[in-house]
């Protein structure tokens, strides 16, 4: 049986208990818009679906997918779409709510939405997972859309995934409709820049935190953990900035260099391998090793849930930079807090992504499309924009760089749901 779509009394280690209790913190900055804050606790729609497909061994079997879109006030839903066998209606509730916030903070003309299945990608064939995507879209079919709901790659998804998903899309509406979703393939109207966009945001935003610190990127030691689009991407652009990367972790396993790991070599045994674990350039160490690295950034770039009070006590970085969403629980947020641990949040940290997605959606409508280098002047003039308007209402305020992000967000959601008002 399903838990309800809100809680009286959240649990705060669950990914929905955390977003409700950071919309809590968030109420007394809000002023006379606080009376629609109910709003932000209460998903409009979500939607389980039965996704049944025939296996290659002639099989049959049966996939719970889900698609949660969380709030519509200020434009159609956007969120991605993840495939792993954790998925649960109440992460995908968090999740598509923390897209609200998101696309708000950088003033995206979006809504929060998300959807998943529960399913382990790697243990299917390719044919198997395309029959798992089409069915899936044929479900969410009646609520997606280019001015409805758009979605696009998360954990466990790739562009050839939302070409699939696209196409279906496309078959039964009986006109190809490119702008159903973005992180398409280029060649498809996908978007130069979309599948390094994320890991591109979370260096901006580290960049601009370590120059607010006072930490020289040059020298500054960075452990990942989540390497896949977002870890890599920006662990290269903060080598390139003179940075080093100490430790990694993945699905593989945990390596660390104090010395420095050589990028190019590490991304061709991930791209080899599709992980870490078998880098010769640096040593094993056990999992939970990695959360004691002597480290100035640490970058969670992989679920969440991550960052507990124990490991919260034990870091060494000065700079937590959430290329995941909701590593850290809520909890242990206050932990880093009073230990004088900055940290980045995922819904401005990791907005590189959905950023460039806007860019891929506004490029499939005018079918006119831009260069990388416009694409990338253009993202991170918006994370520096709204990075700047968010750390004005921390430092007015004294809160955290995430409440100061909520502040922001709900204040643009909520005066759209005051605006629009109630229908009927």
């Amino acid at each position: 049986m399903h838990e309800p779509l809100s809680y009286v009394t959240p649990n705060p280690h669950s990914a929905w208990g955390t977003y409700l209790l950071q919309v809590d913190r968030v109420l007394p900055y809000l002023g006379p818009l606080a009376r629609w804050s109910e709003t932000l606790k209460h998903p409009k729609r979500a939607l389980i679906v039965d996704v049944p497909i025939e296996m290659d061994d002639g099989s049959v079997r049966h996939f719970e997918g889900y698609r949660v879109q969380h709030n519509l006030s200020r434009g159609p839903g956007k969120g991605g779409v993840r495939y792993h066998p954790d998925v649960t209606l109440e992460e995908v509730m968090a999740l598509s709510a923390w897209m609200t916030v998101k696309n708000a903070a950088v003033n995206l003309p979006y809504g929060g939405a998300k959807g998943g299945i529960r399913v382990d990608p790697r243990q299917l064939s390719h044919k198997e997972l395309e029959r798992l995507t089409r069915r899936y879209t044929s479900e969410i079919g009646f609520i997606i859309g280019p001015q409805q709901d758009i979605p696009a790659p998360d954990v466990g998804t790739n562009p050839q995934i939302m070409a699939w998903m696209m196409d279906t899309y496309s078959m039964n509406v009986g006109a190809t409709a490119s702008g159903v979703v973005t992180g398409k393939p280029i060649h498809l109207g996908g978007s130069l820049g979309r599948v390094k966009a994320t890991g591109r945001g979370v260096f901006v935003t580290g960049r601009e935190a370590a120059r607010r610190i006072g930490l020289n990127l040059d020298g500054a030691r960075i452990a990942v953990q989540g390497f896949g689009n977002v870890g890599s991407a920006a662990a290269e652009l903060f080598t390139s900035a003179g940075a080093k990367v100490v430790a990694v972790q993945d699905h593989t396993g945990t390596i660390a260099n104090a010395g420095g790991m050589d990028m190019a070599d590490l991304m061709d045994v991930v791209r080899r391998d599709g992980g870490v674990g078998a880098f010769t350039g640096a040593e094993r160490i056990d999992d939970e090793a990695f959360w004691d690295t002597d480290c100035d950034i640490l970058i969670p770039a992989a679920l969440e849930g991550q960052i507990t009070v124990a490991r919260a006590n034990r870091l060494k970085a000065k700079l937590v930079l959430e290329g995941a969403n909701g590593p850290t629980m809520f909890d242990a947020d206050d932990v880093l807090t009073d230990r004088g641990i900055l940290v980045v949040p995922d819904v401005i940290c990791n907005a590189g992504g959905v950023t460039v997605s806007y860019f891929e959606w506004v490029q499939d409508f005018s079918s006119f499309f831009w260069t990388e280098d416009e694409i990338n002047v253009r993202l991170d003039k918006i994370m520096v924009d709204a990075l700047r308007k968010i750390w004005d209402m921390a430092d007015r305020h004294r809160i955290t760089l995430r409440t100061a992000t909520f502040a922001v967000a709900c204040e643009r959601i909520l005066m759209a749901r005051q605006e629009r008002g109630l229908y009927p």
